[in-house]
């Protein structure tokens, strides 16, 4: 029966007049495109979820005030292949501070004041993805030589040493900051900037 309703259409075709394609001073020409996606090369990038911290008080003493709070987690991401990376190539985030500038003329408070204490969030698999140091202000003592200048220039948050080892993956960390002041420090509001910035 199949074989029947074949022969049936393909003589009704027959039947039908002939149409513009069947001329003999005609062709025709199929046109096929493959559009492959695009092939953007990886990078290397830093991203921060959020662009604010408020510090309030906490742990306030009669020699020194103290404030704190906590930097946005900061992102690093990897998303090139081995041949896009350099050889022998790693990468770290350096953060520095500006001096606190009192919104009402108050004197600055300067960034050696400010401290931090970097927290690996999620360096991954390979256990080559590490935070810094603490970096404590003038007041305090050394936790370490020469780490008591607070975040003046570039102070170390998150680094790798070997870029092609860790690429492909996504890095997160984040800092408890704390100022801390003289308790005489004229009351009012004060800004200043953290810079973070990503090398290789």
């Amino acid at each position: 029966m199949p074989v029947a309703v074949a022969c049936s259409v393909l003589a009704a075709a027959a039947a039908l007049p002939a149409t513009a394609s069947a001329d003999p001073g005609e062709a025709e020409v199929e046109v096929t495109v493959r559009i492959p996606e695009i092939e953007e090369p990886g990078v290397l990038a830093l991203s921060v979820a959020g662009d604010a911290v408020a510090l309030t008080e906490n742990g306030s003493d009669l020699l020194v005030r103290q404030f704190t709070g906590r930097l946005p987690t900061v992102t690093v991401t990897d998303t090139r292949t081995l041949e896009e990376i350099p050889a022998g190539s790693s990468w770290a985030v350096l953060g520095s501070s500006s001096d606190f500038a009192g919104t009402a003329g108050q004197a600055p408070i300067s960034a050696g004041h400010l401290g931090w204490k970097p927290r690996l969030i999620d360096g991954g698999d390979t256990g080559l993805v590490a935070e810094g140091e603490e970096v404590v202000t003038v007041l305090d003592d050394p936790t370490q030589p020469g780490n008591n200048v607070g975040l003046v220039d570039q102070e170390l948050l998150v680094s790798t040493y070997d870029s092609a080892e860790v690429t492909g993956g996504a890095y997160t960390v984040d800092a408890d900051l704390y100022l801390r002041t003289p308790a005489d420090v004229a009351a009012g509001s004060y800004h200043s900037t953290l810079t973070l910035s990503l090398f290789e």
